[in-house]
């Protein structure tokens, strides 16, 4: 231990200015220590003007002394909840992980938008010192699971303390594609939601299905036929329904049965171009099989989808979005808005509804 007295927060300036001026870099270090030990041991009577006064030392510190001394502050200010706040956040921002790593796991000086900044633009050593805070929003999980490798998804997902938003389970989803101890990871967070728990399970692996049920056999049981005869399909006979095809119609069934479709979920897979996922919740609304949905839905005319959405009690704005995706899809010449309006608004529902029955002996005669 150093045999000088100890100062305090009055003369701290005048100590600090004879370290910056005629000190050498020992000097300028001692200082440091003696600085941070009289931090540390007031720290919790400080007020917080006095606290602003140790983060202009700091600050000053800062730029004069080398990366292990930096690095053995910031592993003494991390855990202190009244830490001088620039300061953390100028340790935040080091490129040498050392000296970032102990506040960006630790500290709780740092709020969402710095480590959003830091997580944004630093090292994935930085991503990872930030996945093992002890709590973590759904706005950071975001960016780590985009700009994150293996190892920070990895560690962001078996973080108890971790949010995720839906965006956010949505790339994980991604993400997890062939990595089956990822995917079980991601499937056992209890927060996710079920439509995206059911996407992954569609999506999941034998092994990874089997972990999940394991895991939880009460939602197991829960799971909707459609999705386990979904994901059987597209592994046994993908020529005959594309995978991603089987997974929608499954989805849009689950939605469905829980209550949760409606005209604006159809709007929004429409305006999204997800035609498996608009053309299936047409069908569910419309209450059609899924074929002669199709059937309307791609006909040259758009009357087949007024026909539809006029049965399923929908607003010219969501049947716009989906004569839209019609046309985006098909690459022909745009559809006249302005007429097939007029036309829906003027179609009676006890007309459309005529049409449709016309439409279901059609389809089902050549089984007859």
């Amino acid at each position: 231990m150093s045999s000088k007295p100890a100062i305090g927060p009055e003369n701290l300036l005048d100590e600090l200015q004879t370290a910056l001026a005629h000190g050498t870099v020992a000097r300028r270090v001692e200082t440091l220590r003696r600085v941070t030990d009289l931090f540390v041991n007031g720290a919790v009577d400080y007020s917080d003007q006095q606290i602003a006064l140790f983060d202009d030392v700091f600050q000053c510190l800062l730029l004069h002394i080398e990366t292990s001394a930096k690095a053995l502050l910031s592993n003494r200010l991390a855990p202190i909840d009244t830490a001088p706040p620039l300061t953390v956040r100028t340790l935040a921002f080091d490129d040498m992980i050392e000296v970032a790593g102990p506040v960006l796991t630790q500290s709780n000086r740092l709020d969402d938008d710095t480590l959003i900044e830091t997580a944004r633009n630093k090292s994935q050593a930085h991503l990872m010192a930030i996945s093992a805070r002890k709590t973590l929003s759904g706005a950071v999980t975001d960016v780590l699971v985009l700009r994150g490798n293996d190892e920070v998804i990895q560690s962001t997902v078996n973080n108890p303390g971790a949010e995720f938003t839906e965006r956010g389970f949505t790339r994980l989803i991604s993400r997890a594609e062939g990595d089956d101890d990822l995917a079980t990871c991601v499937g056992l967070r209890p927060s996710m939601p079920r439509h995206l728990y059911l996407k992954l399970l569609a999506k999941a692996s034998d092994t990874v299905r089997h972990r999940l049920e394991a895991a939880n056999p009460q939602q197991a049981k829960e799971v909707p036929s459609a999705v386990r005869e979904a994901a059987r399909r597209a592994r046994s006979s993908p020529s005959a329904v594309t995978r991603d095809t089987a997974i929608a119609h499954a989805l849009v069934k689950s939605l469905y049965e829980d209550g949760r479709l409606d005209e604006f979920q159809v709007a929004a897979f429409a305006e999204a171009g997800k035609f498996d996922e608009t053309n299936a919740s047409i069908a569910a609304l419309a209450n059609v099989t899924l074929a002669v949905a199709e059937n309307m839905m791609i006909e040259t005319r758009a009357e087949g989808v007024m026909i539809l959405a006029k049965v399923a009690g929908f607003s010219w704005s969501t049947v716009r979005s989906i004569i839209n995706l019609r046309d985006e899809l098909s690459g022909g010449d745009p559809t006249d808005l302005l007429a097939c309006m007029e036309t829906y608004e003027g179609l009676r529902p006890s007309t459309a509804q005529q049409v449709l029955r016309f439409h279901r002996m059609q389809q089902t005669a050549p089984a007859a």
